[in-house]
């Protein structure tokens, strides 16, 4: 198999960066990305373990889930989850970060990164507060490269087309899969069920 180990060799593959993409790059957010990030209801957060091996996480909620700090900074809540905490561990060993926001309907994407840390002081959490809930730290990202990411992913994946959509009965319910990856024993619960105890511990 044919490998590719330089980035001289890289760079003989590809054609040369196109200027505009290279210009775009800025070192803090101005107004289109603060709306960008203020629209979007999801995004991916990538980290980086003290293994090397790199992460990917993905953080949903109402639209400004993301809140800008300022020009240099967002703030991002840790809401609860599996308790893993894969993402925060990694932060406190790697605190270099990737962020990528998606807003439904626009095919372009904002990627975001800089250097994040974990911050608990309940000036900054109750600026999340959601249901008479806060969350239990925040995620500071100082960010460092932001750009806009042209559309073409989402263009060729169709992602926002409805005839893209699958049949959510092409894939077993999420509670059988990891029963079979784990061996596990216990009632077998439908999606429907498993959907609706997720509502009770989103935030």
């Amino acid at each position: 198999m044919a490998k590719i180990t330089t980035h001289e060799q890289l760079r003989a593959l590809y054609p040369p960066k196109v200027e505009r993409a290279v210009l775009k790059e800025m070192t803090a957010l101005d107004r289109h990305a603060k709306r960008f990030v203020e629209l979007s209801p999801f995004m991916t957060l990538a980290t980086m373990g003290a293994d090397g091996l790199g992460d990917v996480t993905p953080r949903g909620g109402e639209p400004g889930q993301v809140r800008v700090e300022n020009d240099n900074a967002v703030l991002l809540p840790d809401w609860p989850g599996n308790n893993r905490l894969d993402s925060l561990e990694n932060i406190i060993d790697h605190p270099g970060v990737g962020l990528l926001f998606l807003i439904p309907g626009v095919k372009e994407t904002l990627r975001i990164n800089g250097r994040a840390e974990i911050v608990t002081d309940d000036s900054v959490r109750q600026l999340f507060e959601m249901r008479g809930k806060l969350p239990r730290s925040v995620i500071r990202i100082a960010v460092e490269e932001v750009y806009l990411h042209c559309a073409k992913a989402l263009m060729r994946s169709h992602l926002w087309d409805d005839t893209a959509r699958i049949d959510r009965a092409e894939l077993p319910t999420m509670n059988q899969m990891i029963k079979d990856q784990t061996s596990g024993t216990g009632p077998l619960i439908s999606q429907e069920e498993m959907e609706e105890s997720y509502k009770a511990v989103l935030y």
